[in-house]
């Protein structure tokens, strides 16, 4: 559904802070990224598709709408909640992930939700999923 941590229950700011920690340490840059409920999930109406099948390094849907530039240089977490919170509040019905980019291999390489919006129903406690 969606990257890393999907199925876990919203992260805390401690949390979060911590996976940033792990980002800086690692070279990579934070950046955040939005949209709204109907552009958030991979379906037929939202994804062009090339041919019948997709192809190696070809994702459905997998470009977001960038929350301002990529947070080059960035080292305190603190800066990266306060954009997470700057994002919720011009957008709070969308979706909001954090991703880090690898700026030497140029590719992302990891991202997660930072926020669903109130009325998203997507998430839902262990006890309440059916398989």
């Amino acid at each position: 559904m969606f990257e890393t941590f999907s199925y876990l229950p919203p992260l805390t700011d401690e949390q979060i802070a911590a996976q940033v920690d792990y980002i800086v340490a690692n070279g990579w840059i934070p950046c955040l990224e939005f949209a709204s409920a109907d552009q958030a999930y991979v379906s037929n109406e939202s994804t062009i598709r090339f041919g019948n099948a997709a192809a190696v390094l070809y994702y459905d849907n997998r470009y977001w709408t960038m929350w301002k530039l990529p947070m080059f240089g960035c080292r305190d977490p603190m800066q990266v909640l306060r954009e997470i919170v700057a994002c919720t509040r011009a957008f709070p019905d969308a979706y909001v992930r954090l991703v880090a980019f690898d700026n030497l291999k140029q590719v992302q390489i990891m991202g997660f939700l930072v926020q669903r919006p109130k009325s998203a129903k997507d998430w839902q406690p262990v006890n309440k999923r059916s398989v």
